[in-house]
C-alpha cells in the first residue's frame, strides 16, 4: 500500500507543476484579449476557476495518499 501512496502522491506533485506552469501560458492568459466570453465572463477567467478548483482537488487527494499519513 506504501508504494502506491508514494506512487499516487508523486502524481499529485506533478499535476500541481504541470497546473501551476500552465497557469502563466498564453493558454489560460493570452496577450491583449479578453474574448472569447462565457456568461459574460472572460473565457480566461474561467480557465483560471477550474486550475484553481484542480487545485483544491489535488491537495484534498494529496492529505489522502501523502506517504507519511496515518493510515
Amino acid at each position: 500500500m506504501q508504494n502506491k501512496k508514494t506512487l499516487y502522491w508523486r502524481l499529485c506533485c506533478g499535476a500541481m507543476v504541470v497546473l501551476s506552469v500552465l497557469t502563466f501560458t498564453p493558454l489560460v492568459i493570452p496577450a491583449g484579449r479578453y474574448e472569447p466570453m462565457l456568461a459574460g465572463v472572460p473565457l480566461t477567467l474561467w480557465a483560471g476557476i477550474a486550475i484553481a478548483v484542480a487545485m483544491v482537488a489535488l491537495t484534498l487527494v494529496g492529505t489522502y495518499v501523502h506517504p507519511d499519513s496515518g493510515e
